[in-house]
């Protein structure tokens, strides 16, 4: 690593935008790469994510640019951008971007096409990229305002992890090294199917005990999928699985819960998420591809089952509550 950290952010939404302020309070020189150039002109003359994060101070150190070959100079680049446009991304960021240099994906979820974790679609262009993965329990707001942050980062081998971790690490933001990528990336992406269904409950009235065991069955399921799957049982009792699913699924900030509750209430549709007429929940993206994924490993997971037949239209949300709740008595574990 060079003297002067450089590191380049490729997404200017509120989460990349966030994580570029990080590496700047970790004393890197950075830039945020958007293909908007209304961000890029936000970030650099107003010092604010005026689409993003309106009305929020960005350091005026922050830099901003449209095109990714000013990221080429870069110590490490951090791509944090939604799960179903990263193949894409990815196909133009490879044209400037080395295999040997890190890469680290902060992308939640699985690419409906395929079924391919983040991970799998960048080892499906270049299998032989130097890869990691940064996940966990984090607002963007919370960062930018230097709000003690912990998050997992993962690489195939501890010491490639450790060293990333040492890159972004600063006294407010605090990365955990592992070597689970498969664990990291399914518990960042099923938590936000577990956070619909818990958005659902609340916006349905249901009260909070119903709440804290849809979180409770949906963490034991998120840890059975994970298994099939070859990750950890451990790794999801930490900030990338555990950790995550707490934040996600009890806070009126996160996305994908304020998106359930809105069904539940009645306020909100199906189609609102799916054509972008609220802000991004990656959950409805996923569920229905983890769903396909898990009757294919001869999964039982109910509640995944039933977020993805509530957002494909099978089922109505009251009757899938009454589904769920006539579910056969069985034991817990």
């Amino acid at each position: 690593m060079s003297a002067s950290k450089r590191i380049g952010i490729v997404g200017g939404g509120a989460w990349g935008t966030a994580l570029g302020v990080a590496a700047l309070n970790a004393g890197a020189q950075t830039r945020v790469w958007a293909r908007d150039a209304a961000i890029v002109d936000s970030i650099n003359t107003h010092h604010e994510n005026q689409a993003y994060l309106p009305k929020i101070k960005l350091p005026d150190s922050l830099a901003a640019t449209t095109s990714l070959r000013d990221l080429s100079d870069s110590d490490a680049v951090l791509i944090v951008i939604p799960t179903q446009q990263l193949r894409a991304v990815f196909a133009e960021l490879m044209t400037i971007w080395p295999e040997d240099k890190p890469l680290i994906l902060c992308a939640k979820g699985i690419e409906q096409t395929t079924g391919l974790l983040p991970a799998g679609i960048i080892r499906d262009l270049r299998p032989s990229q130097d890869l990691a993965v940064l996940s966990g329990p984090s607002f963007a707001v919370d960062v930018v305002a230097g709000k003690p942050t912990a998050v997992t980062l993962a690489a195939d081998q501890i010491e490639h992890s450790e060293a990333l971790c040492r890159m972004l690490a600063s006294p407010l933001f605090r990365p955990y090294a592992a070597d689970d990528l498969v664990g990291v990336e399914i518990g960042g992406a099923l938590k936000n199917v577990t956070a619909v269904c818990c958005g659902i409950a609340a916006g349905c009235q249901l009260g909070a005990s119903a709440g804290a065991a849809l979180m409770a069955r949906g963490f034991s399921e998120m840890v059975r999928y994970g298994l099939a799957h070859g990750a950890r049982a451990e790794t999801f009792m930490g900030l990338s699985g555990f950790g995550d699913l707490v934040l996600t699924c009890s806070s009126t900030q996160s996305r994908n819960f304020s998106f359930g509750f809105g069904l539940g209430a009645g306020t909100l549709s199906i189609s609102d998420a799916l054509e972008g007429r609220v802000p991004l929940v990656e959950g409805a993206f996923t569920a229905g591809i983890a769903a396909r994924t898990a009757r294919m490993k001869n999964l039982d997971l109910p509640i995944l089952q039933t977020v993805s037949e509530i957002l494909d239209g099978t089922i109505s949300v009251d009757a899938a509550i009454h589904r769920l709740l006539d579910r056969p008595l069985k034991t817990e574990n």
